[in-house]
């Protein structure tokens, strides 16, 4: 079974305030819709690994300066943003990752990281739970590594034992299907892991190279299907466009991505995702409310096969309000102008 998940009076206290600020923090996000939900930096751009299915890093890159990041950071703070995630390339191979993550936590958002997991130690968990990390996410592909991905739960089982050793912060599993990954039924394997250490079990989809859908195949649907009738999850409730992905569908659906969700890239421009750079290509400094408001309205003509989940979750908050009135094709073109039927009004 391996080590059980530590539970300690310093680690209840924070899942509790950190329960109460997710909260507060959907409460907000209900009440306006001026500010960024979820913005995902990147602090560095260099990889230690280099999956075959990834271009989200290189191998070349230096971090981003403290100072800047700082600046970067503070940024997102005056656009109310409530919840920053430091991601990649591989965040933990950034010198000052620590202060980064203070610095997220002094302008009141959670902080949170998706990591490979390779560096991490006992002693880095515990610089990560005194820099006041919420949250990790780890992917882990395979059971074996292989020539597609060497995030296998072989080569991370012992560092999963670790943050169920000494994490104070929550930690994510995310399992996945599609993309090349050989075995799909390894993601139940993962899954079961997972909960066996006391962490959070999820499953994704793997997107092609623009974030776009590229349909399960019969194998691959049924473990996905395993994996999302577990319902052990806190996302599960809004994951329901991934059945639509596993069969191949569209979603219909409003996109909030340069508004409620922001990717900020490496050298400190806003995006509407990772897969979709390019637009609004606006420096994190210069972008505004007024920015956030025009891109709460536009439709985005890539969102019916998009398949970034992280999008879909914080669109959905919105999901029943405010229609869409004008489109942009990715690269930032007007299509024209349109009007989407909403069920509610803007507040």
């Amino acid at each position: 079974m391996g080590t059980p998940r530590r539970s300690t009076l310093r680690g209840r206290w924070k899942a509790v305030t950190r329960k109460v600020r997710e909260y507060a923090m959907v409460v907000r996000a209900l009440a306006n819709t001026a500010h960024p939900v979820l913005v995902q930096i990147i602090p560095t751009r260099f990889c230690n690994l280099s999956c075959a299915y990834c271009n989200e890093y290189d191998k070349v890159s230096e971090p981003v300066p403290l100072e800047e990041m700082y600046r970067r950071i503070d940024a997102l703070g005056r656009l109310g943003t409530a919840m920053i995630g430091i991601s990649g390339g591989e965040p933990l191979t950034h010198p000052q990752l620590d202060d980064i993550i203070r610095r997220i936590r002094k302008t009141g958002a959670i902080a949170g990281m998706i990591t490979n997991g390779f560096l991490l130690s006992p002693e880095r968990i515990e610089r990560l739970n005194r820099a006041g990390l919420d949250h990790m996410q780890i992917s882990i592909d395979n059971l074996e590594p292989d020539e597609v991905s060497k995030k296998s739960l072989k080569t991370l089982d012992k560092r999963l034992e670790m943050l169920a050793e000494f994490a104070e912060f929550h930690v994510n599993i995310n399992s996945v299907v599609g993309g090349g990954i050989k075995n799909p039924n390894d993601a139940l394997v993962v899954g079961r892991r997972a909960l066996e250490l006391g962490f959070e079990s999820t499953i994704g989809i793997i997107h092609d190279s623009d974030g776009q859908l590229k349909p399960l195949k019969e194998d691959e649907a049924r473990v996905y299907h395993a994996m999302a009738d577990r319902r052990k999850t806190n996302y599960a409730q809004f994951d329901k466009f991934q059945e639509a992905i596993a069969m191949g569908r569209p979603n219909n659906w409003r996109c909030r991505a340069g508004s409620r969700y922001l990717y900020v890239c490496e050298d400190g421009l806003v995006h509407y995702c990772s897969q979709q750079r390019g637009y609004p290509a606006v420096p994190v400094a210069e972008y505004t409310r007024e920015d956030v408001k025009r891109e709460f309205v536009t439709a985005k003509s890539c969102a019916p096969h998009c398949t970034i989940g992280c999008v879909h979750r914080i669109s959905y908050i919105d999901h029943w309000r405010a229609p869409q009135t004008r489109m942009v094709a990715p690269g930032g073109q007007e299509l024209v102008k349109i009007e989407m039927q909403g069920l509610g009004t803007r507040d």
